[in-house]
């Protein structure tokens, strides 16, 4: 795995070995599969691989053990609360889905044990994906981000674009000052904190819940932080929209993202389409993947109108 020595120390000698001599570069690795008395799996350029011809590549439950054990530093303690929720976030930025028996005590989640399957997910920051689409989310004359919706189908790269927004309204750029921004981080996705500290950049004004779940994060941050933007990966349900409008009431600016093929499909979406209708949104921008991940196929006003790319939809 060449350039890719901090990642290889996720895992344990035995995997160490099948993976180095696959050959994967770290820009191009997106995630690694694990489970139990299954072969590995991994997902290198957007295309999987599974490594079924290779007796060495079926993965044992001591071998998840162990990659856990490797990645949490030997100190899975500190990572408890995280595993609770079906996660822990490593140094890097790196997030590790992890699944197997659940042990339950009053009706909560104690701790997962054993884990038998692990979803290696490789953090990738791209810092400056969002300069050229900036512009268009920023009011020319206050310089305020303006409300704003991602829209994209899974691993189309929003969660990538969102984080660079943030960290640009954060620090500010030519015509636009830095700004104030709560993240409310509940997979740890954006922030990638390991321990409490952001471990991908989000700006130099940005404050994070890392953990919480979107609908208590967002009005915790307007209570306690005073931010003058928000942003939320994958909103959905009920709470969080009602959050929203709590939000958006309280003068803040939204940053967030929402899973969809298109505006048409997101605007038919239960609970969003009244949002659609109030115009709440002042620009909505669609991802595809028909050039790669993060590929912006078109950037809409309030009302639905295409403003980038501008010669489409004339």
């Amino acid at each position: 795995m060449r350039g890719q020595d901090g990642l290889l120390k996720i895992f344990p000698d035995r995997i160490r070995e099948i993976l180095t001599e696959e050959g994967l570069e770290e820009k191009n690795t997106e995630e690694i599969r694990m489970r139990a008395g299954a072969p590995l799996i991994y997902i290198y350029k957007n295309r999987e691989y599974v490594l079924e011809g290779d007796k060495r590549a079926v993965i044992r439950r001591e071998d998840v053990e162990e990659t856990l054990q490797c990645a949490a530093g030997y100190s899975l303690y500190a990572y408890e609360e995280e595993l609770r929720q079906g996660f822990l976030t490593v140094q890097g930025g790196h997030r590790i889905g992890v699944a197997g028996r659940v042990v339950m005590e009053n009706g909560r989640v104690k701790t997962i044990s054993p884990v038998t399957f692990l979803n290696i997910r490789f953090s990738h920051e791209i810092r400056g994906c969002a300069e050229h689409i900036m512009p268009w989310l920023t009011d020319r004359e206050s310089g305020e981000i303006r409300n704003t919706l991602l829209v994209s189908p899974p691993r189309c790269g929003k969660t990538t674009l969102l984080r660079d927004i943030i960290r640009t309204a954060s620090d500010g750029m030519a015509g636009a000052r830095g700004q104030t921004v709560g993240v409310v981080d509940e997979r740890s996705e954006i922030g990638a904190c390991c321990q409490g500290i952001p471990q991908n950049e989000v700006g130099k004004r940005t404050d994070i819940l890392d953990c919480c779940p979107k609908a208590a994060g967002m009005m915790m941050l307007v209570r306690s932080m005073a931010p003058e933007v928000i942003a939320v990966d994958e909103i959905g349900g009920g709470r969080d929209l009602e959050a929203l409008r709590y939000v958006i009431n309280c003068g803040c600016r939204i940053l967030a993202t929402i899973h969809g093929s298109s505006l048409e499909d997101v605007r038919r979406k239960p609970g969003i389409s009244s949002f659609f209708r109030e115009r709440v949104f002042e620009r909505y921008v669609v991802l595809g993947n028909r050039c790669g991940p993060g590929s912006v196929q078109g950037i809409y006003d309030g009302n639905g109108k295409q403003l980038f790319p501008e010669w489409e939809g004339r």
